[in-house]
């Protein structure tokens, strides 16, 4: 049987033939999703893709893109958006 720690369904399995000659289950952290905008669901450059105990090891310049919204919207919704707020300022 098992460890019980490789039994946790959040572990990739695969199966790979070692030197000897045996089959055995090699067990990986499956990789996070992409992030992706808000609004139009584009992949967000500058982002980094990791576990969250990854990501909270680097530096927060490292984490997010430094602009408003940075790693929420994409940069061309986040022209609309801009646009669209000071649009609606001025009426």
């Amino acid at each position: 049987m098992v460890r019980g720690m490789y039994r946790s369904r959040s572990l990739k399995r695969k199966k790979v033939r070692v030197p000897g000659g045996n089959s055995v289950t090699h067990y990986r952290r499956k990789k996070t999703s992409k992030h992706v905008c808000a609004e139009c669901g584009a992949l967000l450059g500058g982002i980094p893709r990791g576990t969250p105990h990854e990501i909270g090891s680097i530096s927060k310049s490292e984490r997010s893109v430094s602009r408003p919204y940075g790693g929420y919207y994409c940069p061309s919704c986040l022209r609309k958006k801009l646009k669209y707020e000071v649009r609606a300022r001025k009426e």
